[in-house]
């Protein structure tokens, strides 16, 4: 009989699953059919709960089905089956299975959770991979892992008689189980959170890998401990080093006349910052004047930080380990400490600060730029807008600096439009964001209304981004020498992926057209600027981002294709984004007339590939802390009705968003109201009895079964599909019986 069955003689999920699989290993002959195995395991969980966990051990290639609905242990996941390997990092899925993201390949490789071994998201592995018959792209399996990327992790204690074990909870249920040794707990005690380093990957008889705690949490439940959880499995510290502490409270805070002297002095041109309200590094500004030769100058002013953090410092070794701030619903987990970020380096108003500066002169009529200038300056804001702040004074015409910003805007507006005009995508996807009370428990769950002041900030920003990656390009076409240097690319979308979309998008009434890269672009345009007249179509957006290559980081310029800018790169964030910081170096050593400077281009790619990687693992260590707010939110609503939109199609079930709240949870197709076939390319489900298909985008009304915090999941049942996309509006029903509609 399987351990860890409840009073109820039931076994919760993911139990369920590792019993039914050990049962299957240990009798790799035999064939097994639900009802049998619920025999022999001797449990009491329904036949639909054994079902749903068979499914997904199928999925997952660890038990294959044969004639007759009979299961069977998959000892072929074992066997070679192909010669060719590959190396690649691991980008992991919500369900466990992975995708092996390779360099320079348009085709990564799919590998379920079964074949990835204990390889983790963001590991650099050694690949196996085949085609399957009839099927176009490669899987594989992992057969070493060559680089980690954790080595440490947040998990629960559990404390037995004769051992002790760590338990770290990974996607798609996937358990680490980390043995640690009973005599060094460090006063944990059982079921506390701890932090746990590994010691050594290789599995012992029992499947555990060895490690050592390092530092206990304490009782688990609270968002504090949760969200230090989110950033220590994904990879980044929660504090830093001493060493690095003591660098930065020795920086002097005072700027030397000797500094100013060598600096283009900006602090008698009107000077300001437009932020977040909660914003406390202030790492750009905007200055504009008109000059005496009737043009307009517009300084775009970034922080400095490239003064304070020099090469080899203890601070810059610490930046280039974490590459990147990261942000989670409740706080920074910084890349630089508070004394440069929110001191040093945070162009707060009324103090003189060091910036390094792109300044673009206007010709007053076209709006187009005709000049440019990069450099080192000094500046003086004359004021900190919030964003609502500056668009209160461009609403009412009336405020500090009234003119100034209403001819920024102006700018800005030209620029928006004739950077679409030339092949930039509209991507303007929904932000979630919380109001927390004061222990960080949602109160309300909300969508971040994006304004004019955020648009305006954003087409300065990637001006200056753009047009520092095009200095270097001229320089080394005028030179005819290759400069080193720091790009932020986009690579063209993957076709296939971009026809599935284009399918969708046909089945909700609207054609693009694929003939090329560029006529692609303008058909996402068009497609989601019908996001407003029809909020199904607005479903279509992070599809669409997920038929884009990633944006990485890379010495190799090949052009951004969302924006649709041949050179681009990162200027503008030094406080959160080391790639800024080594432009900021990269630049200023080509400045000067004459000068010509090369970095390692090895040295560097190897840095960018690092950046990329650390990249994606704060947008997943974001991504986790939203779906743990919004779980936490729901905590409460067990047994209410919400209405709700599909907005994804899976093996297991089906996803849903409540309209209401933004909240996502998922229907077990057990929890359906009837057998649905999922078709090939995931794009509908098809009812067995009725014939009724159901697809992204159409509404329904669903009952919430469960939450579970512990693995952020909210589980759901279908009550009644209220509205089939593209068929007439049904009769007017009764309203959800929960309304909490956000208050504006």
């Amino acid at each position: 009989m399987p351990k860890n069955i409840t009073k109820s003689g039931k076994l919760k999920a993911r139990d369920l699953e590792r019993a039914i699989y050990q049962e299957f290993k240990a009798n790799a002959r035999k064939e097994l059919n639900p009802k049998q195995l619920l025999r022999k395991l001797k449990v009491k969980n329904s036949k639909d709960s054994i079902q749903a966990a068979l499914d997904k051990l199928v999925s997952g290639g660890k038990i294959k089905v044969n004639d007759d609905f009979r299961y069977q242990f998959n000892g072929s996941t074992r066997e070679k089956r192909s010669t060719s390997y590959a190396e690649g990092r691991v980008d992991m899925t919500r369900s466990g299975a992975a995708y092996i993201i390779m360099d320079g390949e348009a085709n990564d490789i799919f590998v379920p959770g079964g074949r990835l071994g204990n390889a983790q998201d963001g590991d650099k592995v050694k690949v196996r991979f085949w085609t399957p018959g009839g099927r176009r792209k490669p899987e594989g399996e992992v057969t070493e892992v060559l680089e980690r990327s954790v080595t440490h992790f947040v998990g629960t204690l559990n404390i037995h008689d004769k051992y002790a074990e760590v338990v770290v909870d990974g996607p798609g249920g996937k358990i680490l189980s980390i043995a640690v040794h009973r005599a060094e707990l460090i006063g944990g005690k059982d079921k506390e959170k701890v932090v746990v380093k590994i010691l050594d990957w290789e599995e012992n008889r029992y499947g555990q890998i060895s490690g050592q705690i390092t530092a206990v949490l304490g009782e688990p439940g609270s968002s504090n401990i949760e969200m230090q959880a989110i950033l220590i499995n994904n990879g980044f510290q929660i504090t830093f080093p001493p060493e690095v502490l003591a660098e930065s409270e020795a920086l002097p805070g005072e700027i030397t006349p000797q500094e100013i002297n060598i600096r283009r002095d900006m602090r008698e041109v009107t000077t300001f910052t437009i932020d977040p309200l909660t914003a406390k590094d202030f790492d750009d500004a905007l200055s504009i004047q008109h000059l005496e030769n009737g043009r307009i100058e517009v300084g775009v002013h970034i922080a400095d930080v490239s003064h304070y953090v020099k090469p080899g410092s203890a601070l810059d070794k610490e930046a280039a380990d974490r590459t990147t701030s990261v942000y989670l619903v409740d706080r920074v987990c910084p890349m630089l400490p508070e004394r440069i970020s929110n001191e040093l380096c945070s162009l707060r108003p009324n103090e003189d600060k060091l910036t390094f500066s792109a300044i673009f002169q206007f010709d007053p009529k076209s709006f187009k730029v005709v000049d440019r200038w990069f450099g080192r300056t000094v500046t003086h804001s004359d004021r900190r807008f919030t964003y609502e702040e500056a668009q209160e004074v461009l609403d009412s015409g009336e405020g500090d600096f009234v003119d100034e910003l209403d001819l920024l805007d102006r700018i800005s507006d030209k620029l928006r439009k004739r950077r679409f005009k030339e092949g930039s995508i509209d991507f303007n996807t929904n932000e979630v964001r919380f109001k927390l009370d004061d222990q960080g428990k949602p109160l309300s769950v909300y969508i971040k209304d994006r304004i004019d002041t955020n648009m305006l900030i954003e087409d300065f920003m990637l001006l200056a981004n753009r047009e520092v990656a095009g200095f270097i390009k001229k320089k080394e076409e005028r030179l005819k020498q290759n400069i080193p240097f720091v790009y932020r690319v986009h690579d063209e979308p993957d076709m296939d992926k971009v026809a599935e979309l284009a399918k969708f998008a046909a089945a909700l009434g609207y054609e693009m057209d694929l003939s090329s890269p560029k006529s692609v672009s303008q058909s996402y345009n068009k497609l989601l600027a019908k996001a407003d007249e029809d909020p199904m179509v607005k479903m279509l957006s992070p599809i669409a981002i997920r038929t884009m290559a990633k944006a990485v980081y890379t010495t190799q310029n090949i052009g951004h294709y969302g924006l649709g800018f041949d050179n681009y790169s990162h200027f503008t964030s030094p406080i959160r984004r080391y790639a800024d910081v080594l432009v900021h170096r990269l630049l200023a050593k080509n400045l000067e007339k004459g000068s010509l400077f090369k970095a390692n281009p090895e040295t560097l790619e190897e840095l960018c590939k690092h950046i990329s990687s650390q990249e994606r693992k704060a947008v997943t260590a974001e991504r986790e802390s939203i779906k743990y707010k919004q779980t936490e939110y729901m905590l409460d609503n067990v047994g209410e009705e919400f209405d709700g939109v599909i907005n994804g199609l899976a093996d297991f079930g089906v996803f849903i968003e409540l309209i209401e709240n933004f909240v996502e949870g998922m229907i077990p197709f057990d929890k359906m109201d009837e057998s649905y076939d999922l078709s090939a390319g995931k794009l509908y489900i098809t009812g067995k009895q009725s014939g009724k298909k159901l697809k992204m985008g159409d509404q329904v009304r669903v009952k919430i079964e469960d939450v579970d915090l512990e693995r952020r999941r909210i589980d759901m049942s279908l009550v009644k599909v209220l509205k089939v996309h593209g068929e007439p509006e049904p009769a007017k029903g009764q309203r959800s019986r929960k309304s909490r509609r956000r208050k504006d």
